[in-house]
């Protein structure tokens, strides 16, 4: 019985978990038909898709087919084919091509047996300048080439002519007129006519023929191009005005990153006028050491991106002096003397110059065409060498060799504060070349209208002050300067 029992527990608990698996197939089963049933949905969308795709290919290729069956049909035989045309015209290009590149070959063998194109048309300008004046003393009292009183002098009527050589150097000159103080007639001359190289090898650069020698700051440059109307007083004595030279030069510009340039050159005088030729037993000759030599270096460091600082040093020997192996007389013809030897005469054997000079330039970037400050100054030494002799019926002394040294400088301050308007003030002192007890001081503010890049205006007063020791007197001097271009001009207005 007790068997029984237990064999029937067994089998109903058996029926009820075998029950139980089964649902839980057919359970799994459904799920799985369902998925079944919608990818079998998915797949019958995406034969939709398909069969559109198809149907849209099969009409493109049909239109594909259609239009190029009309692009080959024959055209009417007036007008050639597409084929034909782009032949031609490929055949009209390199024609074309061939053309040019022979006009280029011929362009460039006709630059090397001649000058550039314009050879017989090159850059001409011409520079006036006209210098109205009241000065309170006669040219006796101050020492003046001027006449005291109201003046009204041509200073100059620049005439510029440059072109190009040939594909390696350039060429300019300078023809300038000044009125004579006295008479009034003006005496055309040559002030600059050379040549300079422009593809030296090495960053050289030379300079052949009669320029404007490279020496401080404003020597080189043109009258009308100072930033004030008078060229400073150092510079007329210690130079003799424009540092103009019978000669050449050489620049080299140093192969490195921050800007180095030298130049060095060698001349026939330096100045207003040439070296004098000194006798000998065989006639005139000018040896080698009566030649003037100059030389110059300069840089520029970039203080901030407003700000920048130019330095320089020059150096010269053997300027031109008046009367060098004669007997230096002033312009009334009486002979030099030194104070200590009244009964004196000089002949002057030999002189070196040196200067140094700074330019200080603010310029803002946002603004620079239209404002900008510049400080300039130069500081000068000169030492010359004197052979001192006594004049007949003089004082007796045996003839000696004296030297002298003397300094001087300028310092001016411009600013601009419009395209239009600027204003500035120079300051110049100075001692005497020939006798440095004799000093000389000056003051002078000024103001420039800019009408345009070719005409200008300047308004200048100057106070002179001598001490007693030349016997001039003080003098109070207004300048106007009317200057203007017509024509091409390299260097136009500048601000040095």
């Amino acid at each position: 019985m007790r068997t029984m029992i237990a064999l029937v527990f067994l089998f109903v608990f058996s029926s009820c978990a075998f029950a139980q698996t089964t649902e839980e197939r057919l359970e799994n089963l459904e799920k799985t038909l369902k998925k079944q049933e919608q990818t079998i949905q998915e797949l019958k969308a995406l034969q939709k898709t398909v069969k559109k795709q198809e149907q849209t290919i099969e009409e493109q290729r049909k239109l594909i087919e259609k239009l190029t069956a009309k692009v080959q049909k024959p055209q009417p035989s007036a007008e050639p084919s597409a084929a034909v045309a782009a032949q031609t015209g490929s055949v009209d290009q390199v024609q074309q091509d061939v053309k040019e590149l022979k006009e280029q070959v011929s362009s460039v063998a006709e630059a090397q047996q001649k000058k550039l194109a314009s050879e017989f048309n090159p850059a001409i300008g011409l520079v006036g300048e006209t210098i109205f004046s009241y000065s309170s003393k006669g040219s006796k009292a101050t020492g003046s080439d001027r006449p005291g009183g109201w003046d009204v002098n041509q200073r100059s009527v620049e005439l510029n002519i440059a072109a190009s050589v040939d594909p390696f150097a350039k060429g300019y000159a300078v023809l300038n007129a000044s009125a004579d103080p006295i008479t009034g007639e003006a005496t055309l001359g040559v002030e600059e006519a050379a040549i300079q190289t422009t593809s030296l090898p090495g960053n050289l650069e030379l300079k052949a023929g009669r320029f404007f020698g490279e020496f401080g700051r404003l020597a080189y440059i043109h009258d009308h191009e100072l930033p004030f109307v008078n060229r400073p007083l150092v510079l007329d004595q210690y130079i003799g005005g424009e540092s103009r030279t019978d000669g050449a030069q050489l620049n080299y510009l140093l192969p490195i990153e921050h800007y180095v340039s030298l130049t060095m050159g060698v001349g026939d005088g330096f100045g207003s006028a040439p070296n004098d030729i000194n006798d000998d037993s065989n006639g005139n000759f000018r040896h080698f050491g009566g030649l003037s030599f100059f030389g110059r270096g300069s840089t520029s460091f970039d203080l901030t991106p407003d700000l920048s600082l130019e330095p320089g040093i020059s150096g010269l020997l053997n300027p031109e002096a008046i009367n060098r192996g004669g007997v230096l007389a002033l312009p009334n013809g009486d002979p030099v003397t030194l104070p200590q030897f009244p009964g004196s005469r000089l002949s002057q054997t030999g002189r070196s110059l040196e200067g140094a000079d700074l330019t200080l330039s603010w310029k803002p970037l946002r603004n620079n065409q239209f404002e900008s400050i510049t400080w300039g100054t130069e500081v000068l030494r000169s030492d010359s060498s004197f052979d001192v002799t006594p004049t007949t019926g003089g004082a007796a002394f045996s003839p000696f060799s004296q030297s002298v040294e003397s300094y001087g400088m300028y310092s001016y301050l411009t600013y601009k504060w419009s395209r239009e308007w600027s204003a500035g003030f120079l300051f110049e002192c100075m001692e005497d070349s020939w006798n440095n007890a004799d000093k000389t001081v000056a003051y002078s503010p000024y103001l420039t209208w800019a009408l345009s890049h070719w005409n200008q205006l300047r308004l200048q007063y100057t106070h002179t002050d001598h001490n007693a020791v030349s016997g001039l007197r003080p003098d109070d001097a207004v300048y106007l300067q009317w200057a203007w271009i017509i024509g091409s001009h390299a260097h136009g207005w500048q601000q040095r």
